[in-house]
């Protein structure tokens, strides 16, 4: 098993295993040591508050002071429904970025497939490209 399946399906168990009904949903990353961190988003009642799903696993790598070299964020509606891939929103695109350009990143795709790409390929324009040699 490639470790971007790993990932996925570590992400998965925990996404079902914290949301067994309803809408469910988490985050992870792989260190560089190939290491998988998992999170979830906490529950928050004022949505300006609220974190994404991938936030922990960044600042457990940071915390052990670790590079990222993939991430992946998944989410469901209901218990019924397939999860989805969803790309780094633009907060976690600028989180990522203190990895480099080189993160892979899980993104959404019309067949759900399992599909990274590099973080330089989201965002080729990134401000970061002024400051750089």
């Amino acid at each position: 098993m490639t470790p971007e399946k790993m990932l996925y399906d570590e992400i998965k168990k925990l996404a079902e295993d914290h949301y067994p009904t309803g809408w469910a949903g988490a985050g992870g990353v792989i260190l560089e040591d190939g290491q998988i961190l998992t999170s979830v988003a906490p529950d928050v009642k004022n949505e300006g508050a609220s974190l994404c799903m991938e936030t922990g696993a960044y600042l457990e790598a940071f915390k052990l002071k670790k590079n990222v070299t993939h991430t992946l964020c998944l989410a469901r509606e209901n218990e019924e429904a397939e999860f989805v891939i969803l790309t780094p929103c633009g907060i976690c695109q600028e989180r990522l970025h203190s990895w480099g350009g080189d993160v892979f990143c899980g993104i959404t795709n019309p067949k759900n497939e399992l599909k990274f790409v590099k973080l330089s390929h989201l965002q080729p324009h990134h401000w970061h490209c002024a400051y750089e040699d």
